[in-house]
């Protein structure tokens, strides 16, 4: 297997937000601001050559994770989870620093962390259920059955929320895959980030 070398930070070609395009220019603001975040991703710089793709996949990120009905911490504990199991270190790292900024708004517990208490009793159990089954549905989609969506029912998720959770299923193998592939470094921002 191709291994990268220890001197470059991907496969694809890195695009500073200076050497960008006035166009990818405009997708990288729009990435700090709906991420609040005073820096460029990696994730994205990987792909700020193929202005198209970089489009197509923030505005797919942007929907799916960002918008919509179900908690973003809850989006990003099923990102964080997914990608530890699967081995996406970018991904169970920087998706680990945002859950675990939020929290709060989980438990106000001292010292809650929301990625080392998936399995506490100061986790809601339908967030349990949501990161147990979309966890499933990521890994192993065809093994995914009536009974969990019942669970996710039953865990008092809406027939909107459940296709919102789903999405999330097919979010982090985009995610993973590009992230793997690419073979990006975490952020040096991020790592800087206290754990």
């Amino acid at each position: 297997m191709d291994q990268i070398s220890p001197n470059t930070q991907s496969r694809y070609k890195m695009i500073s937000y200076e050497q960008a395009s006035p166009q990818v220019r405009e997708i990288y603001d729009d990435t700090k601001k709906t991420l609040q975040l005073p820096f460029v991703l990696n994730w994205f710089k990987c792909q700020g050559d193929n202005e198209v793709l970089l489009k197509g996949n923030w505005s797919k990120l942007k929907n799916t994770l960002m918008e919509g009905q179900v908690p973003n911490v809850l989006k990003q504990l099923i990102i964080y989870n997914v990608s530890k199991q699967r081995g996406c270190n970018y991904c169970s790292h920087a998706h680990g620093i945002f859950a675990d900024s939020m929290s709060s708004m989980i438990s106000e517990e001292d010292g809650f962390r929301a990625t080392q208490s998936l399995n506490s009793p100061s986790m809601p159990v339908s967030y349990k259920t949501a990161i147990q089954v979309v966890t499933k549905a990521a890994l192993e989609h065809s093994e995914i059955s009536e009974e969990d969506f019942t669970e996710l029912e039953n865990a008092g998720f809406t027939s909107r929320e459940i296709q919102e959770l789903m999405a999330q299923a097919d979010l982090v193998n985009m995610l993973n895959t590009i992230a793997d592939v690419s073979g990006i470094k975490i952020d040096n921002e991020l790592l800087e980030t206290p754990q």
